[in-house]
């Protein structure tokens, strides 16, 4: 049985994505070896559009904050700041280092050589339903096509959200949640679900855990446009959203 897992943390620069993932691993033990941060325009704006998705909810601490946590109880972990997670600039980083794991916390698609490295695969949560919800704003595009709303954890391949499956849970939608809360509920549940398919690594069922996800009827789905947001807000509103718990 594996024991706890050597592993890389990747995620865009203090996006509130990657915190809250973060927070919801130490809370069991699962200290980095190494955190890999891109500090970049593109990242910039995609912490803000997502800080905009879950506007009125709280944010986990910062990452400096958290790791100056840590350190207080004589826990040192390295913090990288790369201008893009590419293999150029992360692999220098990687290639000393004996990993069983990446985990990435929110990042732009990684493709090639950083895939490959850890022993035991790269590992994403994604705050959709798999294999339905690939892509970007699920929880838009979800409400939209009346799509179940939930996060799922899996392996990273070359393709877009269509790795292995580990995990996958629904988010219980109730009358009243507004888009913002959606987006906030996937958001812990993604970081949750890493929590516990770390745990399951630890305890050895990742061969029991681990399938494919299948096909899906939708496609890839690319950031939701103004009207879409629009059509979500009146669904929400008029509560007609076809997957309500109550």
């Amino acid at each position: 049985m594996p024991g706890c897992p050597s592993f890389a943390y990747l995620l865009l620069k203090e996006h509130p994505y990657g915190r809250e993932m973060l927070r919801q691993i130490l809370s069991e033990g699962f200290v980095p070896t190494i955190i890999i941060s891109e500090d970049s325009a593109i990242g910039d704006e995609e912490r803000e559009k997502f800080l905009t998705r879950i506007e009125g909810n709280p944010i986990a601490p910062t990452i400096e904050q958290q790791l100056a946590e840590l350190a207080q109880d004589g826990v040192v972990v390295p913090h990288i700041t790369v201008s893009i997670h590419n293999t150029e600039e992360v692999m220098p980083h990687l290639a000393g280092l004996k990993l069983d794991l990446i985990v990435f916390g929110g990042t732009r698609i990684i493709r090639g050589e950083i895939l490959d490295h850890p022993a035991d695969g790269v590992i994403n949560s994604h705050p959709g339903l798999l294999p339905e919800c690939r892509g970007s704003a699920s929880p838009a595009w979800s409400v939209y096509h009346d799509i179940p709303i939930g996060s799922s954890t899996h392996f990273c391949d070359n393709g877009i959200d269509t790795g292995e499956l580990l995990m996958r849970r629904e988010v219980a939608v109730t009358r009243g949640m507004t888009y913002e809360d959606l987006c906030y509920e996937t958001l812990v549940l993604a970081g949750v679900l890493m929590k516990e398919a770390l745990q399951g690594y630890v305890a050895g069922k990742w061969d029991e855990m681990r399938h494919p996800q299948g096909d899906s009827e939708y496609p890839t789905f690319r950031n939701a446009s103004d009207e879409v947001l629009e059509v979500v807000a009146e669904k929400l509103s008029n509560q007609t959203y076809a997957h309500y718990v109550d």
